[in-house]
């Protein structure tokens, strides 16, 4: 019977025993087709939940590590998969040939952990308490009152702030919250402030609703007050969209002076403040813009870049007196009501606990993903403001960042247009690159090697202009 011995570290249970699965396959010590010990009987052995056991038994076979049969029971598939060091152009190209379609990097997702073990005991327990009835009706209003209390408890725990429940809106994911702060405080031709460089889903917002953006400079840490001072005066906007904390697509993040900084010019501009803290859960953690100024800042936290995208559920946190009317009426006219079961399964989640080992399992294997990326990429990464990000940023010119988004493609790789997230001349510019994407690490792994040979200029650049 396999006794597989966990190493001390960090990463949650059932990942330290997936990793002890694949080293045993590595070193022979699990022969392909050996048959797996039954989930209870390892976790008694190991003095460990079953849950843990079941939710490593489902990833390792996500990985490739093994094969289930019902009633029968897991056996070892083999060895694990090799991946090229660095490959030729030639041999990237014939990568991409191999599978159906190119390595896809554009989507900014959280990297994929195993979700369903977790799905299914949330959905058993909502039918035992019988709480799901919601989930076929119309949700009237900010949302469910018991999960916006499930979001104020999760912001609490996994943010460090204080909300209370009454102040936070139900949205259809970020995306949701972003297009309601915007119709809801702007008038077609309005003016909002935002960083040279943006979320395209903000640019596609403002444009969808005849709004302008002005994108400001930025340095190292990002939004320079300055400018938004200087751009609040000559405009008149009354509104300022920020990331930051892991800014999307460069991964800055403004330190606590910066923030108090912003807040300060916001406050002296009579400018509403919305905070966009999508990547929140990767960082430092550091003090949110909203503790600076609470009073005109309205905080977006979404599940859809840390835990899990297909819930479209995101919290909009308001200010206490920010007057509400407009964005009840932008709830009925943008969505009429938010969608419920997701909302229910989250609730389900902060209640038992899940979500917290849930975001674990998201930020371990998002600093494995980061850390492979740096590895093979070296410094073409531009340094993250966290020791993790779910995206990396490859400063290059504009002209350079078309010529490698066309070699990539055609080796394989899909990567973010270049031009996506400008929104100012003053932009920086680069290639933004989606590490959670790939539905495995080996995915990954081969992405960033061809990403690597193509930008250093192996195979191409020192001949564009040979006729």
């Amino acid at each position: 019977m396999w006794h597989p011995e966990l190493q001390s570290s960090q990463l949650p249970i059932y990942e330290r025993l997936v990793v002890a699965m694949a080293r045993d396959i590595q070193t022979g010590q699990l022969a392909p087709g050996t048959k797996l010990p039954p989930q209870r009987d390892l976790a008694f052995r190991l003095g460990v939940s079953v849950g843990s056991v079941t939710r490593a038994y489902a990833e390792a076979e996500r990985r490739g590590l093994l094969s289930a049969h019902v009633g029968r029971g897991s056996f070892v598939r083999g060895t694990l998969p090799t991946v090229p060091d660095v490959p030729t152009i030639e041999h990237a190209v014939a990568l991409g040939r191999d599978r159906s379609g190119p390595i896809d990097l554009r989507c900014n997702t959280p990297p994929p952990v195993p979700l369903m073990v977790d799905l299914n005991a949330a959905l058993v327990a909502l039918m035992a308490r019988e709480a799901l009835d919601p989930a076929v009706h119309y949700i009237q209003g900010a949302g469910l009152p018991h999960v916006r209390a499930a979001g104020a408890q999760w912001l609490t725990r996994q943010y460090g702030l204080d909300f209370d429940a009454g102040d936070l809106i139900q949205c259809n994911g970020g995306q949701h919250g972003i297009a309601l702060v915007f119709s809801s405080f702007c008038s077609a031709g309005d003016t909002i402030l935002c960083e040279a460089s943006t979320f395209y889903g903000a640019r596609m917002a403002a444009n969808h609703l005849g709004l302008k953006l002005r994108g400001l400079p930025m340095d190292g840490e990002g939004l320079l007050p300055e400018a938004v001072d200087r751009a609040a005066a000559e405009t008149g906007s009354r509104l300022l969209f920020t990331l930051p904390t892991l800014h999307n697509p460069t991964t800055r993040t403004m330190s606590e002076q910066r923030r108090q900084e912003i807040a300060a010019v916001a406050r002296a501009r009579d400018l509403l403040i919305l905070e966009d803290d999508a990547y929140y859960a990767y960082s430092e953690r550091p003090r949110q813009i909203v503790s600076y100024a609470p009073e005109r800042t309205l905080y977006l936290a979404s599940l859809s870049k840390g835990i899990c995208p297909g819930f479209r559920l995101a919290f909009l946190a308001l200010p206490p007196n920010l007057p509400r009317e407009r964005l009840m009426q932008g709830i009925r006219a943008l969505g009429y009501c938010p969608p419920s079961l997701g909302a229910l399964v989250f609730s389900q989640w902060v209640a038992d606990g899940r979500i917290d080992t849930i975001s674990q399992a998201v930020q371990a294997e998002a600093t494995v993903r980061w850390d492979l990326a740096r590895s093979v990429l070296g410094d073409l990464v531009a340094p993250a403001g966290a020791r993790r990000s779910a995206h990396a940023w490859l400063p290059m010119s504009a002209l350079e960042a078309e010529r490698v988004t066309a070699r990539l493609l055609r080796a394989g790789v899909e990567v973010t247009p270049p031009d996506a997230s400008l929104v100012s001349p003053q932009a920086d510019t680069g290639l933004r690159l989606c590490l959670g994407a790939p539905e495995d690490r080996e995915i990954l792994a081969r992405a960033v090697a061809v990403i690597a040979e193509v930008v250093k200029g192996h195979g191409g650049a020192d001949r564009d202009g040979i006729i």
